[in-house]
């Protein structure tokens, strides 16, 4: 049931942690991906990548999500390229350090919610209208436990994926019965920003976590392909916990 022959996927911050890992669990199991990112170097490697390991086709695209145009220009490039986009992960984020509520820039806050909400926003808007036109679709948000659970030192980050999850059932709304909308809602994972983490930060968050540790990359596969596939043909507008379980 999650085979996904014939489809084409489109994973933005594709080009490495959890992005990463979905694009090669699409490619694995049959579609061809395009994968966007800020760094063409990166997306390039992971697409060289892809068609060494899999023979699909893989699309490398250096984009800004958090810009209106480049979204769009995005969406436009990729049809023209493929003629259609199946499955679309909103998966770009990103999460600032700021020294205090106060101190949280008018800058570093619309950065915060252009990456991580306004562009899902607008990449839903115009494939999932495409999808609902024609042969139907999947969309996946990548959210996180944040926006159930949020904390002052992320809350910005936190209140984009509140507003993520609540897009994640309008537009299951919007464009129901072709497209189905669902989200990831993320827990702790060891990507790329805990390299800086000492064991003792380790030791720290895992403490928190029912099962006494934060999940590795490839833990998001199961779930990515879960909501990719017609293994969950019955669901839309869902939120799916994926964090080991917070205390």
């Amino acid at each position: 049931m999650t085979d996904l022959s014939g489809k084409v996927a489109l994973v933005t911050g594709g080009s490495r942690g959890l992005g990463r890992e979905m694009v090669l669990a699409f490619a694995e199991h049959g579609a061809d991906v395009v994968i966007a990112s800020r760094k063409l170097d990166s997306c390039e490697k992971l697409a060289a990548e892809v068609r060494e390991r899999f023979g699909r086709k893989a699309w490398p695209v250096a984009v800004n999500v958090s810009n209106w145009e480049q979204c769009d220009a995005l969406t436009e490039a990729a049809y023209a390229e493929f003629g259609r986009v199946d499955i679309l992960v909103n998966n770009a984020g990103m999460s600032p350090l700021f020294p205090s509520l106060s101190g949280v820039t008018e800058a570093l806050f619309d950065k915060v919610i252009g990456t991580n909400l306004k562009s899902a926003f607008r990449l839903s808007a115009t494939i999932g209208e495409r999808m609902a036109a024609g042969s139907g679709g999947t969309i996946i948000n990548i959210s996180s436990f944040g926006s159930l659970r949020p904390d002052p030192v992320f809350l910005p980050y936190a209140a984009a994926k509140a507003g993520l999850n609540a897009l994640t059932e309008g537009f299951a709304k919007a464009y129901a019965p072709k497209v189905r909308v669902n989200t990831i809602v993320c827990g702790t994972f060891a990507t790329d920003i805990s390299k800086a983490w000492t064991p003792e930060i380790f030791d720290l968050i895992s403490k928190q976590i029912l099962l006494g540790r934060v999940g590795e990359p490839a833990e998001i596969v199961g779930a990515a392909l879960y909501f990719a596939s017609d293994a969950s043909s019955y669901s839309t507008g869902t939120l799916l916990r994926l964090d080991g379980g917070p205390r």
